[in-house]
């Protein structure tokens, strides 16, 4: 029996989570045309599904997901995966604790991005959701897993869900392919807040303890449990 089959049913449920949140992409302003991207990581086994290459979002099924194994191949699905499979798949193989991923060129973080500057910690969201500021990563081309190595140097030991690659777009990850789509939102969400802000001023940084503060209180204690 394939892993494929021996998963279908986790995989079957994979593919219509991430084809549906492929819809929060357009509905937030994330992306345009074709670009972007969701994964999700196929727990317990060396393969992911993610968006297949070049195909509009109003024609995405969960039947249009594809499988692919860690070395970015295609093991289930029609059509060639996304262009950024080797940058996931590479992720996934370094980072056990990532479930879930996304890749967006959303306008003002990536703005930050062509400017290779970190987004400073001076909103209590960002301390909130990315425990301090959203890291710079290295350039990269695509076509291997060169992304994934720059998306691993930068958020080991970091508490931030997104890492702006530099000259290119977002990456976030995430315990759940929809909490990456949540990092992805809010990435760009406080990108554009702290661009608005540097046009009035010098934005005021929030002093490192209080951003522990933040970070603890609102992984560890907001919402319903």
């Amino acid at each position: 029996m394939s892993a494929v089959a021996a998963v279908a049913d986790v995989i079957a449920r994979l593919r219509r989570e991430v084809s549906d949140l492929h819809a929060e992409l357009p509905r937030n302003g994330l992306v345009v045309w074709t670009a972007g991207n969701i994964s999700a990581r196929v727990p317990g086994h060396e393969l992911l599904v993610i968006k297949p290459s070049g195909v509009s979002y109003d024609d995405l099924t969960p039947e249009r997901m594809v499988v692919t194994d860690f070395e970015g191949r295609l093991v289930d699905g029609e059509g060639s995966p996304s262009s950024d499979t080797a940058a996931h798949a590479y992720v996934y193989a370094h980072l056990p604790e990532v479930q879930g991923q996304v890749h967006t060129h959303s306008t003002y973080a990536t703005a930050w991005a062509a400017r290779g500057e970190a987004i400073p910690c001076v909103l209590t969201m960002m301390g909130d959701e990315f425990g301090g500021e959203i890291p710079i990563g290295p350039f990269a081309l695509i076509g291997d897993d060169s992304i994934g190595r720059g998306i691993v140097e930068t958020l080991s030991g970091h508490r931030s869900k997104a890492v702006l690659m530099r000259n290119h777009g977002v990456f976030t990850i995430g315990a759940s392919a929809k909490a990456a789509v949540k990092a992805a939102v809010l990435c760009e969400e406080v990108a554009r807040t702290v661009h608005i802000a540097r046009q009035l001023g010098e934005p005021i940084p929030i002093p490192a303890a209080d951003i522990d503060s933040l970070y603890d209180r609102y992984q560890n204690a907001y919402g319903q449990k």
